[in-house]
């Protein structure tokens, strides 16, 4: 489960990637650690074209795992597409795809310790994209902030391939590396966008770093 990702490329390479033609990002910094209920950059589709812009990790949770809970600090990773909950957010008015240059899994040491392990499509960590969903929800995130209206987000996860399978057995974000793919994405009839929801081939990963809860390395 991946709950921890770094996006350090700057808002023009995330724009000629994904073909965003907004941008309301603002300022946006290098981010070398995304974690949950942060705020990070999507793009979305909009009326007038794509928008880069900010939203809050974590779309809104099932009924069921809410049931005793004062707030919903919200799901970062979707695997049953086929989940009614899911299915509301599966057409390409709430598809968004999410920049990231390296993502993280915890390693399982036999002393107990869980250090993070991060996987980049090579070393000098290019940009690529998960493939999302989003909306914008009212919820109470947290008890001190009350109830808020948010643009928030998630990812869809898959088997794992061979390099992130050995650390993490269970799942893997889905992954688009190419503009072919994230226009697919964004744009195709949902039976046809989901065949995206698969692993990346075997040995298309690499281990860029080990142990640390940031990946600051080769921040542009």
């Amino acid at each position: 489960m991946c709950n921890l990702y770094s996006v350090t490329k700057g808002q023009a390479a995330i724009r000629e990637l994904t073909g965003a033609m907004q941008n309301s990002t603002g300022n946006l910094p290098p981010l070398p650690g995304v974690f949950p209920d942060y705020a990070a950059p999507i793009v979305r589709n909009q009326p007038d074209g794509r928008e880069l812009m900010m939203a809050r990790w974590g779309m809104p949770s099932p009924a069921f795992a809410l049931k005793g809970r004062s707030s919903d600090p919200g799901v970062t990773n979707i695997r049953n597409t086929a989940s009614p909950h899911w299915r509301r957010w599966l057409g390409p008015e709430h598809r968004c795809v999410v920049p990231f240059t390296s993502f993280s899994e915890n390693e399982h040491l036999p002393d107990g310790a869980k250090p993070p392990v991060w996987f980049a499509l090579d070393e000098t960590r290019p940009l690529a994209c998960f493939a999302g969903i989003w909306t914008r929800w009212a919820s109470v995130r947290k008890v001190k902030e009350g109830e808020t209206i948010n643009d928030v987000f998630g990812f869809l996860t898959t088997e794992p391939n061979q390099e992130v399978g050995a650390i993490h057995p269970k799942a893997m974000p889905v992954i688009l590396t190419t503009r072919e793919e994230i226009d697919l994405w964004m744009t195709a009839p949902t039976t046809e966008a989901l065949q995206l929801q698969r692993p990346l081939p075997d040995n298309t990963l690499v281990i860029a770093m080990r142990g640390a809860k940031q990946d600051g390395g080769l921040v542009e």
